[in-house]
């Protein structure tokens, strides 16, 4: 089923949903297994699961030579969610990114997407490659997210790279979703520009946003306004990640560019213990998520990182 459709036939009841990451290669599926089970309590009618691009590792040859060579660390993403859709009976939603795939290869994994009886995708540009400051796009690929949104639409219409007049059933249609940013997309100039992209992402034919974790609901508020005058008017889904350690006061800003407010800064600071900070987490994130069940939301995404237990004890408090 389609997410609009899971947040149809909600009839105004806020959802619960989780992102979550594939195990690196080598490592089996049950420890993503043994994530996900504490949460099926709460009745997730989809789940997330992210694709990582390539990255370069080098390889010592000996005599002082390295080589280096591309390589994804967690690959995987439609076996995943094909095993977690025939164990939990639930829809998931793969990550498909502009870096690191050409158009081509994108095909190809919509079309395994329909053989999965996958219909929700999501839409993402991506980051830069590991150790590059800017994004640059795949040689054969897309450069941007809605150009990408424009891709899977005109497959799920029969309009095939090198075939566009492949026939092609109405329910290949995918449901696709983009990423939307409360506080900008690091590479926007202006809150205002940024908007202005997300609108394009939308009229290109995006069904829904998800929007990267935030911390401060004033932010993501004044998000959907803005989005709402702008004329955007397709479901927009909160990220919501429980800080669990001390280190998030540093890691969360400098890789997602976000700020976190002062009150929590200074709590976080005051524990004794990232035992202490977890909790703070947890009451923070739900005071948070009560706030926005108030607001209307209608799906609260959640972003695992592969732990649930604080995940578990914030929906435990609100569903």
């Amino acid at each position: 089923m389609k997410i609009t459709d899971h947040i149809k036939n909600a009839n105004g009841k806020t959802l619960f949903s989780l992102e979550v990451v594939p195990p690196q290669k080598g490592i089996g599926i049950e420890d993503l297994y043994k994530n996900i089970d504490p949460l099926m309590e709460f009745k997730p009618p989809f789940i997330d699961v992210t694709t990582s691009r390539e990255e370069y590792i080098y390889i010592d040859k000996g005599n002082g030579l390295m080589e280096r060579r591309i390589t994804r660390m967690r690959p995987g993403t439609l076996g995943i969610c094909a095993a977690i859709q025939h164990k939990y009976n639930v829809d998931t939603v793969p990550h498909l990114l502009c870096g690191g795939f050409t158009k081509e290869e994108t095909e190809y994994l919509l079309v395994d997407c329909m053989y999965l009886g996958i219909d929700n995708v999501m839409a993402l540009r991506g980051d830069a490659m590991k150790g590059h400051q800017y994004f640059e796009p795949t040689t054969g690929g897309h450069a941007s997210a809605m150009d990408l949104v424009h891709q899977i639409n005109n497959l799920g219409r029969g309009k095939y790279l090198h075939n566009e007049d492949q026939e092609c059933e109405e329910h290949n249609k995918f449901c696709v979703g983009v990423a939307g940013y409360p506080e900008k997309h690091m590479e926007a100039p202006s809150m205002n520009y940024d908007l202005k992209w997300l609108k394009q992402k939308v009229d290109a034919g995006a069904d829904y946003i998800v929007t990267q974790m935030f911390f401060d609901n004033k932010k993501f508020i004044e998000f959907v306004k803005k989005a709402r005058e702008m004329g955007i008017t397709v479901p927009i889904i909160p990220g919501i990640k429980p800080i669990a350690t001390k280190k998030h006061l540093k890691i969360l800003p400098q890789i997602f560019k976000i700020d976190l407010p002062e009150e929590l800064i200074t709590e976080v600071e005051n524990a004794k213990n990232n035992e202490a900070v977890k909790q703070i987490g947890i009451e923070w994130a739900i005071t948070q998520c009560r706030e926005l069940l108030d607001f209307g939301v209608p799906v609260l995404h959640f972003y695992s990182m592969g732990k649930s237990d604080n995940i578990k004890k914030v929906a435990g408090a609100l569903f």
